[in-house]
């Protein structure tokens, strides 16, 4: 009720603003501005996040088992881990808009560079997490284990995959939020539909009651999303025990 009332606060208050002109509705409209131009633009505004959720969707899925599987081989062998993780720090470092116009370059306008940008935006942050939590896990486990004539498959399986279970939540947690991020900057700067190329035609044309609308709707389901997985986080809590 508090968060509820918070909320409902801070609307009030951003309605008054827009309605007494203290701020200017060009640049910040009124939210009731804002549910009228969500109405109005409805149609073309869930057609462009269908298509940017699917983008996104096959880009968090490569992100995923890529930065997962890599995590864990990298984390427990050191070999790799001695030899990548530098180069792992520093394309996790680097600010990946630098490679956008190359990527356009190679790949053209489209799907192909929005799902491949995406990929690149949510794989490091998995892939920084799990490699970390592979090599912190207790090497007492691992010792016990192997004395008691565990295979290297039980050894992921039943020792290492459930003591890393909360890194990979939160790598995945912030992948699906980088990749969303990846997909619409690609749309925006480089696409021809998604819900990017609507927002960025939306700015272009001073329309802003809309392109807030656009915003909160892409907001709100990025936040959904999240919820989801906080929500698979509880079960897969429950394995782990």
């Amino acid at each position: 009720m508090l968060q509820l009332a918070t909320v409902l606060a801070g609307l009030a208050a951003w309605e008054l603003a827009a309605r007494s002109a203290w701020v200017d509705p060009l640049f910040i409209p009124a939210p009731s501005a804002v549910a009228r131009a969500l109405a109005a633009i409805s149609g073309p505004a869930l057609a462009g996040l269908a298509d940017t959720l699917a983008k996104t969707a096959a880009a968090y899925v490569l992100s995923v088992v890529l930065g997962v599987s890599a995590g864990v081989a990298v984390g427990s062998v050191r070999l790799l881990r001695d030899v990548l993780s530098p180069y792992v720090i520093a394309l996790y470092g680097m600010p990946k808009i630098l490679v956008l116009p190359w990527i356009v370059l190679l790949l053209g306008y489209g799907t192909a560079p929005a799902v491949f940008y995406g990929t690149l935006h949510g794989l490091f942050p998995i892939l920084v997490l799990v490699t970390g939590a592979v090599r912190d896990v207790d090497r007492t486990l691992v010792t016990v284990a192997r004395s008691l004539g565990a295979t290297p498959w039980q050894l992921y399986w039943k020792v290492l995959l459930p003591a890393i279970v909360p890194s990979v939540l939160a790598g995945m947690r912030l992948g699906i939020v980088f990749c969303l991020l990846g997909v619409l900057v690609v749309e925006m700067f480089a696409g021809v539909r998604g819900m990017g190329y609507v927002m960025g035609s939306l700015a272009n044309g001073f329309q802003a009651p809309e392109l807030f609308a656009a915003t909160a709707l892409v907001s709100a389901t990025s936040i959904a999303i999240v919820l989801g997985l906080d929500q698979l986080n509880e079960r897969l809590s429950r394995w782990r025990g």
